[in-house]
């Protein structure tokens, strides 16, 4: 999609460095997931959350797939915005004048033009949508500050406007406490984590998931009630 390609390159234009991602088999599983926008909707309902515990029925589960793919699938790039943040932060200490920073930057974009481009038209509007979530999870800072403090303002500004449009917020945060796509988003990293399918990153801002899974069980208990 041309509008996540744009909203996302204002951001990876001062990033560097390619992102392996490895497609799931969804062959196995009975049906194959799709990543239609039109099928379903990302967030399962609290009753069903509790995966660990409850068995989810068939169509629950499929939503779940679908959205653990998305993750698998934008990870990586949060992952390495966080990386990249912190070498072009120690990069451009080094710099002393605007004219060598303006140089550095020039150098960068029209690197990325070429290594990015490609691979960032290809997300959906629901993939854009976790990874700015991720983005802020991994840099502690929303992508619409990246934008903003990489670029400017204004471009901060219309790229925002840009993307509400189209359901994407760029100053969206990842909030596993309150929001429960993303407590379902911290759960598959957790997976993923443990079977080696992600390569763990710390967060900005350490999640205890044991803590967090009693709190999602709280307020479901509080419902059965």
């Amino acid at each position: 999609m041309k509008l996540i390609k744009f909203l996302l390159f204002c951001l990876f234009t001062t990033l560097s460095a390619n992102a392996q991602v490895i497609p799931q088999d969804t062959t196995k599983m009975g049906y194959e997931l799709e990543d239609d926008e039109s099928i379903l909707n990302d967030t399962i309902q609290l009753p069903e959350v509790l995966i660990y515990k409850e068995k989810m029925d068939p169509e629950a589960r499929k939503q779940f797939l679908i959205l653990q793919n998305r993750v698998y699938k934008t990870y990586p790039y949060a992952k390495l915005a966080s990386e990249r943040l912190s070498n072009l932060n120690k990069g451009m200490a080094n710099l002393k004048t605007n004219k060598e920073k303006k140089r550095y930057f020039k150098i960068v974009e029209n690197y990325l033009s070429d290594e990015f481009e490609a691979k960032l038209k290809k997300l959906s509007r629901k993939q854009g949508q976790i990874l700015v979530k991720l983005i802020h999870r991994q840099t502690g800072t929303t992508t619409y500050e990246l934008v903003r403090n990489l670029k400017s303002g204004w471009k901060a500004f219309w790229s925002n406007t840009a993307a509400s449009m189209f359901d994407i917020n760029l100053k969206t945060k990842y909030a596993p406490f309150d929001v429960n796509e993303d407590y379902l988003i911290e759960t598959i990293l957790v997976r993923a984590f443990d079977s080696g399918r992600l390569q763990n990153q710390n967060p900005a801002k350490p999640v205890d998931y044991s803590n967090l899974t009693d709190s999602w069980e709280s307020r479901a208990e509080k419902l059965k009630k």
